[in-house]
């Protein structure tokens, strides 16, 4: 008797009462001449050597009885592998429990497990479908999950355990469900959250018509009875791995913990989780982000190498003890763009890979930056400037300290990478820290907006996660006012010191350096005018390009989280709902330009009166 296990469609972020899309599900086509039913599935587990159908659970003597060693186990696609991987599975538990397994045995034996199931395959029958039965697309829904937060996880996660309410409203809901075209078995119907995603792909790729036109071996494997014992063989490993890996955690100060509940504002106060960390804002935030969006679990990045690599680029953006480009402002753009990858959906469009090589480079973004611009290294002829040929000096530092970092086996979060994987990533992260030399800035809008222009504008994603990361880059005069002044005098302080140097060097002042000829308010009027509304409304307008297609078939994007439709009036007769992401940055750019406007006139009128003050006080100067 199979048994059916329901599988509901996430809710959409607007929280538990936002309306429910349900995935459709065909009829099974009725059987013809009594030949088996379409897309059904034959699962057999071939029994033990003894002649055993089912093992019984092993006794406590058994299991004290049992050698952990690995060099005489049976191949893994033998038939005694199974209960020889269920056994010490069972042991292993036992001895997690107790404290008593070294981390050596422990991994050598889950590998060992890993390699037993993944050579389990099945055998299904052959599509009888006629001419009149073409066969089915599959209907697919890709939403992300994100994952909760490290400092919430109090014990090992169950599959069906409740998550705070914190992690719920943060944690767009999503899912990557998979609906088989004509197959009525009951991978399909599996709960996402019953197995990890890297089991339930296991899971699809070996039990679903993805590998049925494959050329099987004659020798006979074992075979799970069921489907249903292969996923709870995997929530078996997985469970012990989620118990190893979540004792290796990282642990959170509960002053941390508390400024991450806001992660998700746009306005996120940065310089709060500085105080809480004791200086370590970099350390927490990317650690947090990487576990949360599942690149930990994905890539298998051992926390303890992920926590050596944050410390590491920590201590390099603290190097040169800069007023703005320091771990601070690492922190603040990583947290940037974290909201737009969840908060407008973006992350629904890139891949696993995508989304790492993206927060990987919002954190190393300005790696080991001097606190001068590019143009002081040309005109001063550093030695990184000749390194780099004067062009993106900064940025081909970032990168290559960055990558020679990494290269570093306590700090290789990209260990477990494969070579095609790593050759995808390392571009990424290339081509998004290079975007963020302003000297490409208007070229980079202007080649973005000409495509936007097109009737049918096809945006690559590098390039579209290369503007992200710029916008972020540059985006604090569009937070809240007290955030965006902070962020203004450290980044004057950091000008000035370098006019100091200038001046040393005889150098010209490089613009906003000198200290006592920089208008401020001035300058912040225009930097918001000039480059950072442009940029952020062609960010807008391309986020809204791309996302607006993955959006189009569902019904509820209006309580969806960081998108709002609203209807236009199309040549038709009926309006159409057009896709829009909410735009936080919109009033506070507005409201940030009004206070410096004041702010200017004020200074104007100062400065009037100082030069009457002089000019009457002072004896005329001789022509």
């Amino acid at each position: 008797m199979r048994r059916q296990i329901s599988m509901p469609v996430a809710s959409p972020p607007g929280g538990a009462g936002a309306p429910r899309e349900e995935v459709p599900r065909p009829p099974p086509p009725a059987p013809r001449n009594g030949s088996p039913k379409q897309g059904a599935l034959t699962i057999v587990r071939r029994s033990s050597s003894r002649g055993k159908t089912e093992s019984s659970p092993p006794t406590d003597e058994q299991l004290d009885q049992l050698d952990l060693d690995t060099e005489h186990l049976p191949a893994v696609d033998t038939p005694d592998a199974c209960d020889k991987a269920a056994l010490r599975l069972r042991y292993l538990l036992r001895q997690l429990n107790r404290g008593e397994i070294p981390a050596e045995t422990l991994q050598k034996n889950l590998q060992y497990a890993a390699k037993v199931l993944e050579a389990v395959y099945i055998d299904e029958t052959k599509d009888r479908r006629g001419p009149e039965q073409p066969r089915m697309q599959p209907a697919t829904l890709h939403m992300r999950r994100l994952r909760t937060p490290c400092w919430a996880r109090c014990s090992v996660e169950k599959p069906n355990e409740a998550k705070p309410a914190v992690a719920r409203q943060q944690s767009a809901p999503t899912l990557v469900f998979r609906r088989l075209a004509d197959e009525d078995d009951e991978l399909s119907e599996v709960q996402p959250d019953a197995v990890p995603p890297e089991v339930r792909e296991w899971l699809a790729s070996t039990f679903t018509r993805q590998l049925a036109t494959a050329k099987r071996k004659s020798d006979e494997k074992p075979k799970f009875r069921s489907v249903a014992h292969a996923i709870r063989a995997g929530i078996f490993v997985d469970r012990i791995y989620r118990r190893v890996t979540n004792t290796a955690l990282m642990q959170f100060p509960q002053d941390v913990v508390r400024v991450l509940k806001t992660l998700d504002e746009w306005s996120f106060d940065v310089f709060a989780l500085h105080d809480a960390s004791a200086g370590q804002p970099v350390k927490y935030l990317g650690y947090e982000l990487l576990n949360r969006y599942g690149m930990i679990h994905k890539f298998k990045v051992p926390p303890t190498i992920l926590e050596n690599f944050l410390s590491r680029i920590e201590e390099g953006y603290c190097k040169f003890h800069n007023p703005y480009h320091n771990n601070l402002h690492a922190a603040d753009v990583a947290q940037t763009v974290h909201y737009m990858l969840c908060q407008t959906g973006l992350m629904n469009w890139l891949s696993d890979l995508e989304i790492f090589a993206t927060l990987v480079a919002a954190v190393i973004h300005d790696f080991e930056h001097t606190g001068t611009t590019n143009n002081f290294h040309v005109m001063s002829g550093s030695d990184t400037a000749l390194l780099y040929n004067d062009r993106a000096v900064l940025e081909n530092h970032h990168i290559s300290a960055a990558f020679r970092l990494i290269r570093d086996e306590e700090c290789n979060i990209l260990q477990n990478l494969s070579r095609d994987e790593f050759r995808e990533f390392r571009t990424l992260v290339i081509d998004m820290v290079l975007a963020t030399d302003m000297s490409f800035h208007f070229q980079q809008l202007k080649n973005m907006r000409s495509l936007l222009t097109l009737a049918e504008p096809t945006v690559d994603k590098s390039k579209a996660v290369s503007l992200v990361l710029h916008c972020c880059d540059i985006s604090h005069p569009a937070k809240r006012w007290d955030l965006h002044h902070r962020w203004t005098m450290s980044l004057l302080d950091e000008f000035f010191l370098q006019g100091d140097k200038e001046r040393e060097l005889g150098l010209p002042f490089s613009p906003l350096c000198d200290r006592n000829n920089t208008l401020v308010a001035e300058s912040q009027i225009g930097f918001i005018d000039f480059i950072v509304e442009p940029s952020m409304g062609v960010c807008a307008d391309m986020l809204e390009c791309i996302l607006g297609p993955l959006h189009s078939s569902t019904k509820n994007s209006s309580s969806s989280a960081g998108q709002e439709p609203i209807n236009e009036e199309s040549t038709g007769a009926e309006p159409i709902s057009k896709f829009k992401i909410k735009k936080p940055w919109v009033a506070c750019l507005t409201d940030n330009k009004k206070i410096w406007k004041e702010q200017a006139a004020k200074d104007a009128e100062a400065r009037a009166k100082l030069e009457e003050e002089t000019n009457g006080t002072s004896p005329p100067t001789e022509e």
